[in-house]
């Protein structure tokens, strides 16, 4: 095994960062990256403080017929009896980025559908208060209902398709050790779709953010009177925010099986470990979230703001698991 294999298998054995490691090192990022695609070498100063910081000889660093070394595993992994990491080869990384990308694409139209879901009930509805449409209302509000529940079936179906065709949940839950290349061809990908990556995820929080924009314009034109354009610009607004939260979560799950892969971000072995602990609370919360949102959208018809029960849900479901952190960490 190489130098770049080794400090990579340390560093994850550790649940570190690239940009943590180079913190303990007082390098930067990228003098890290280098050696671990075997672009550089670190000078014999760092070398000791490689040794130093993974608790292994130089001889293991710098020895390529040393495989193996006593290494000082962290307190985390200690307490989790975690013994191994799960081996990931090659080709099972491109297979995986292969569905990423697929499952992408799929939960984020599943997603945009389950946001487009009220919009012919809304208008349909609308038209015939206002009177632009002569109809009666219970068959507009029956052909909405009808569109809303097709639609809503077709995005369950993208899920549970997508769900049953997951073979990789280790990835996001485990720690794994990949195969010499893989981390190099994984970052080498991520650099390639990074200013892909800023482009979506900005444009779609512009658009979720200028959603609101349909209904200021109506509310200008028209004032408190009620007429068609009202409901029009509330159908719009859901239509940008279904836009925008496509682009959001397409976006970041690709982003994010890089992240698995490198086990940096969001998945650091540190991470998965505190995520594993939270499961169960995280079960109850998005299930409570869940019948919220649903209970007060058909109760009240204001499909139109209620949507923004997910982005608060999302916020508080993080302080909460920042205070179970803290509580554990003083436990």
């Amino acid at each position: 095994m190489i130098l770049a294999d080794k400090i990579i298998d340390l560093r994850k054995k550790n649940g570190w960062s690239q940009e943590e490691l180079a913190d303990r090192l007082e390098v930067s990022r990228q003098a890290v990256s280098k050696w671990e695609s075997a672009q550089s070498v670190p000078d014999m100063n760092k070398i000791l403080k490689l040794s130093a910081i993974f608790g292994v000889s130089t001889d293991y660093l710098l020895k390529d017929e040393i495989e193996t070394a006593e290494l000082s595993v962290p307190e985390i992994f200690e307490e989790s009896g975690e013994t191994g990491a799960r081996p990931v080869s090659m080709q099972e990384a491109v297979d995986f980025l292969n569905f990423r990308e697929a499952a992408s694409s799929r939960v984020s139209f599943g997603v945009m559908l389950c946001i487009l879901s009220p919009v012919l009930l809304i208008l349909l509805a609308g038209a015939v208060e206002t009177g632009v449409l002569d109809f009666a209302q219970s068959k507009a509000e029956a052909f909405g209902l009808l569109a809303l529940f097709i639609l809503i079936g077709v995005a369950v179906a993208l899920f549970v398709l997508t769900a049953i065709q997951n073979r990789f949940e280790y990835m996001e839950k485990e720690a794994i050790d990949t195969e010499y290349g893989v981390d190099g061809m994984a970052r080498d990908r991520r650099e390639k779709y990074r200013n892909t990556f800023t482009v979506q995820l900005t444009g779609g929080i512009v658009l979720c953010v200028m959603s609101l924009i349909p209904i200021f314009i109506a509310a200008t034109l028209y004032g408190d009177e009620e007429n068609f354009a009202e409901v029009v610009a509330t159908a719009c607004v859901l239509i940008l925010i279904a836009a925008g939260v496509f682009m959001i979560i397409r976006s970041s799950m690709r982003w994010g099986s890089l992240q698995m892969l490198l086990e940096e971000g969001d998945y650091t072995r540190a991470r998965k470990e505190e995520e594993k602990r939270n499961a169960p609370i995280a079960a109850i919360y998005w299930g409570l979230a869940v019948a919220g949102y649903l209970a007060y959208s058909f109760v009240t018809r204001r499909w139109d703001i209620s949507w923004i029960i997910w982005p608060v849900a999302g916020v508080l479901y993080g302080a909460l698991a920042g205070v179970m952190q803290i509580v554990r960490r003083r436990a």
